[in-house]
């Protein structure tokens, strides 16, 4: 709720800068208080569901500002540029820097412009501005949620139930009529290297046959998302102003993979079935054909206004811990956009156990508290029967929901949310917890201590407060 306020008064102090009216003068267009509106203005009351209908009709006003114009990229965001060891020394807690965002949220902005502009901190070789980067903080401007996209693979996903049940018959058939292409399995011999290939020659999609049902279905709906959402793709991504073209294409596949997952979990329907099922994950993947993945991460894009969905946040890693996905959506988790991870965060252990579901309540050094789920995934194409010589892509998919948000998931049950939790940090180098036995490293920006007559819980000890 603290959220959604700063969110209502930047909107509205933008939008008032934008129109040069007075408070007085916009309060009276939208029919309510001068002191109402200052009350929004200075974050101490959200923007109601029947302001924001009027605002849109009287000002032309995007509700989707509320979402993409929060001041630095929001609080999270603020607060995992302030962890770099530049700043190691200050210790800014959560609540100084909502008071400086709902105080000066252009300040806030100057800095998180000043940051990125100058590297973040980066080490050499690990410049915040390459590709990936840009498309990531691009779609978390976004919170992964396209309201376009959204509307546009809902309506097709309507066409198509008229067609028949089998989504997969129903879009081959669609993509035959409409747009001339066949659909065509190809051995591994014929393509080895390739998941997809589209033929304009021939006029032929070809797959590979190592997709699993799930993946195919994705790849056709990915194909048609170039096919018929491309005027939605080409406005977002000429939004997006990428200066990069590698950055633009990476966004816009992207974009085509959020329309097949809409496509294949319409947003009505799959929030329906989310609510009624307590977000049952594996009930999700029968009932709509989906892999845990493309679950997971449809999950972390249910923010349409007026039938919003749980905040989940999503990421994916390797046995390495490096991060080939992560998606905070509207739930501003620092797990996910943190460099580094905490071994202690069962995300790790799903390796040990594959394809069964790994549930922790963990705690971090701030006091959030967070339900988390995850379970191993197969690339696609990945092969159980692969040779040992053979390279085999294997990840970890993590998902995960505020703690005070997940009373209602079937993941959840029998778990006392209020309970004991595991503390964990976002990576040794930002992590002040002293007595972890896990600590590889000291954090940044605190001397190491050696004491030659003692050993404590953790091999490195460094200087505390």
């Amino acid at each position: 709720m603290a959220r959604d306020k700063l969110l209502a008064g930047h909107a509205v102090r933008r939008l008032r800068r934008r129109t040069g009216l007075t408070q007085a003068a916009m309060a009276e267009m939208l029919g309510i208080s001068p002191s109402y509106l200052n009350l929004i203005e200075r974050n101490q009351r959200a923007l109601p569901a029947a302001l924001l209908v009027k605002m849109a009709e009287q000002f032309d006003f995007d509700p989707r500002a509320l979402a993409a114009g929060e001041p630095g990229g929001g609080a999270a965001a603020i607060r995992r540029r302030l962890a770099d060891p530049l700043f190691a020394d200050l210790e800014i807690d959560r609540h100084e820097v909502e008071e400086w965002l709902a105080a000066a949220p252009g300040g806030a902005e100057a800095f998180a412009r000043a940051f990125d502009r100058a590297g973040g901190g980066a080490p050499a070789g690990e410049g915040r501005d390459d590709a990936m980067t840009a498309v990531r903080r691009e779609i978390e401007r976004w919170r992964n949620h396209f309201p376009d996209l959204d509307a546009a693979a809902e309506a097709l996903a309507d066409e198509l139930r008229l067609v028949g049940a089998d989504l997969y018959a129903a879009l081959v058939e669609r993509l035959r009529v409409k747009h001339g292409l066949s659909i065509r399995i190809l051995p591994i011999d014929v393509m080895p290297d390739l998941l997809r290939r589209l033929d304009l020659h021939a006029r032929q999609l070809q797959l590979s046959e190592t997709l699993d049902p799930p993946a195919r279905t994705f790849a056709l709906a990915a194909q048609l998302a170039q096919l018929e959402a491309r005027a939605e793709i080409d406005a977002l991504a000429r939004g997006a102003g990428l200066a990069d073209r590698n950055a633009e294409r990476l966004f816009r596949r992207h974009l085509a993979s959020y329309f097949a997952a809409a496509a294949m979990m319409p947003y009505a329907r799959f929030l329906r079935a989310c609510e009624a099922t307590g977000y049952d994950v594996s009930v999700l993947q029968r009932r709509f054909g989906a892999s845990f993945e493309q679950v997971a991460h449809r999950l972390t894009t249910l923010q349409r206004v007026g039938a919003r969905g749980l905040a989940f946040f999503m990421i994916r890693i390797d046995r390495a811990g490096q991060a080939s996905k992560r998606y905070a959506g509207a739930s501003a988790a620092p797990l996910v956009q943190a460099d580094g991870r905490c071994p202690l965060w069962r995300l790790h252990h799903a390796f040990d156990r594959p394809g069964a579901l790994a549930v922790q309540l963990v705690e971090l050094e701030d006091g959030t508290r967070w339900f988390t789920q995850a379970r191993t995934a197969g690339a696609p194409g990945s092969r159980a029967d692969a040779a040992p010589h053979e390279v085999v892509a294997e990840f970890a998919v993590g998902l995960g929901v505020a703690a005070e948000q997940a009373g209602s998931l079937a993941a959840a049950r029998g778990l006392e949310l209020n309970g004991a939790a595991t503390p964990i940090g976002l990576g040794c180098r930002a992590c002040l917890r002293a007595a972890c036995p896990q600590r590889s490293a000291a954090p940044d920006g605190r001397a190491l201590l050696v004491n030659d007559r003692e050993r404590g819980l953790s091999a490195l000890s460094f200087v505390e407060d």
